[in-house]
C-alpha cells in the first residue's frame, strides 16, 4: 500500500528529504519517474498508461506536499517503516486505501526504481 499525504499537511517539508525513492514533491511541483531513480525509457504506471521516465507529469496536488503512488514503496527495502510517516509532525502521512500493494509488490517496485 502506498502512503498518501492528507490535507492536514502543514507544508513543513520534513517528509520530502526522507523518501528514498524521491516520491514526495512540494505542492504544485511537476514530477518524473526518473527523479531520484535509475529509470530511463518507457515506464508503465499503475493505471496502465506508459510514460517516458524523464517526462514531467502534472502535480498530484497543488495545495500540499504529495506522494506519487507509482514511486512509493513504503520504504520497503530501505527502512522498517515509512519514513515520511515517522517524521511527520501532524501525522498526515497515512496508508493510501486506493493503492494497496503486497510486500512482494513493494519490493519489486523498489528493485525496479533502483536497478
Amino acid at each position: 500500500m502506498a502512503i498518501i499525504i492528507t490535507d492536514e499537511c502543514i507544508n513543513c517539508g520534513a517528509c520530502e528529504p526522507e523518501c528514498p525513492n524521491t516520491a514526495i514533491y512540494e505542492a504544485g511541483a511537476k514530477w518524473a519517474m526518473s527523479d531520484g531513480t535509475d529509470l530511463s525509457g518507457d515506464y508503465a504506471l499503475i493505471d496502465g498508461s506508459v510514460v517516458d521516465a524523464a517526462e514531467k507529469q502534472e502535480p498530484v496536488s497543488d495545495e500540499v506536499y504529495y506522494i506519487v503512488p507509482d514511486k512509493c514503496t513504503e520504504c520497503t527495502g530501505f527502512h522498517e517503516e515509512p519514513q515520511c510517516a515517522a517524521v511527520c509532525p501532524v501525522d498526515c502521512c497515512i496508508p493510501d486505501e486506493l493503492h494497496k500493494d503486497t510486500h512482494d509488490e513493494l519490493m519489486a517496485r523498489k528493485l525496479r526504481l533502483h536497478l
